[in-house]
């Protein structure tokens, strides 16, 4: 597939810039927050975790870095129209200005989801744990810490490395420049179509991320410092994983402009439990939004079911005989 179609579609850009960013990069080191840009943001952070449905069963939910709770609403719905108890859970640092993020680091953020996943289970005897791209991560790794405790997993576009057709082409010297006092202080920024393949939608994600409204879209950068974190919790997500039991399914785009379905791919040869692999064919790295956001909520529901159908180890088959979910319980 040609990646400068699909980056040049509903782009203003010209043809030299496009060629620029498919190298670089969309203002890749434009610099850190001045006066004026922090200014842009909401003061404050914004509370937009959120809990649906009441069921027997739950879900925790996990938006992705400098993204928000809104992302995995609609997927949150879907899951309680199916029978679930879904509590979507807000990362620190995130909803905020750019130094709310940049005043946190990944143990910050895990330590909300390790947080979020103690108070849940004591109210639900069956968790599962699913979040989109690097709330994937988090997901793998809080099942790494408390193996057979969480029933099973949803890794939405799980992001273990940027090699999506929109990503530049030079990134691959990231991490050397990470490593540098000039890497760790700017910014850059998201390529189009910032992981959302419907037009409409997009538009309406991109206009909220450049007025400054972090709550509702996300930030429309990440500074160095933040990316150069991502990092090392995926160093240490890739040495947990073929210790990591936990059922999973991983749902991946296959025309991902972040992350390529090599992403998926490595997940499912290096798990140690069993893994169901799905792709998605019209929609892009932000699957919980997009296009097939139904399909996505479709398939985790009948994942999450099979899952609670198979007893935890140690456990007898009839503890699992009566049962948890159904699709007629609603919100």
């Amino acid at each position: 597939m040609n990646a400068p179609s699909r980056h040049t579609a509903g782009d203003d850009s010209s043809r030299w810039q496009r060629w620029l960013y498919g190298w670089y990069g969309k203002a890749p080191f434009s610099g850190p927050t001045d006066a004026r840009g922090e200014s842009a943001q909401m003061s404050g952070i914004a509370d937009k975790s959120f809990r649906f449905g009441d069921g027997r069963a739950a879900v925790l939910l996990i938006h992705g870095l400098t993204g928000t709770p809104v992302e995995m609403r609609a997927v949150g719905r879907g899951l309680a129209a199916q029978g679930f108890s879904v509590y979507g859970m807000q990362l620190a640092g995130h909803c905020g200005s750019e130094s709310d993020l940049l005043s946190t680091s990944w143990p910050d953020w895990y330590r909300g989801v390790e947080e979020a996943w103690r108070d849940i289970s004591l109210r639900h005897d069956h968790v599962f744990v699913a979040g989109l791209s690097m709330g994937a991560l988090m997901a793998m790794h809080l099942a790494a810490q408390h193996p057979g405790k969480i029933r099973g997993l949803g890794l939405y576009s799980a992001t273990l490395i940027y090699d999506g057709w929109a990503i530049p082409k030079l990134s691959f010297l990231l991490p050397l420049f990470l490593r540098t006092p000039m890497g760790e202080r700017y910014r850059f920024i998201e390529n189009f179509p910032y992981g959302i393949k419907n037009e409409r939608l997009r538009q309406v994600i991109h206009a909220s991320m450049v007025s400054g409204h972090s709550d509702a879209a996300g930030n429309l950068g990440m500074l160095g410092r933040s990316l150069r974190e991502l990092r090392r919790l995926i160093g240490i997500v890739k040495q947990e994983m073929p210790s990591i039991r936990t059922p999973a399914l991983v749902l991946q785009a296959r025309d991902d402009d972040v992350t390529s379905p090599k992403n998926a791919e490595y997940i499912a040869r290096h798990l140690a439990g069993p893994v169901s692999v799905e792709y998605l064919d019209d929609c892009y790295h932000m699957i919980t939004i997009d296009q097939q956001r139904d399909e996505v909520i479709r398939l985790s529901a009948d994942f999450f079911r099979r899952c609670l159908s198979r007893p935890l180890p140690g456990q007898s088959p009839s503890a699992t005989a009566q049962p948890l979910v159904s699709a007629s319980e609603s919100t």
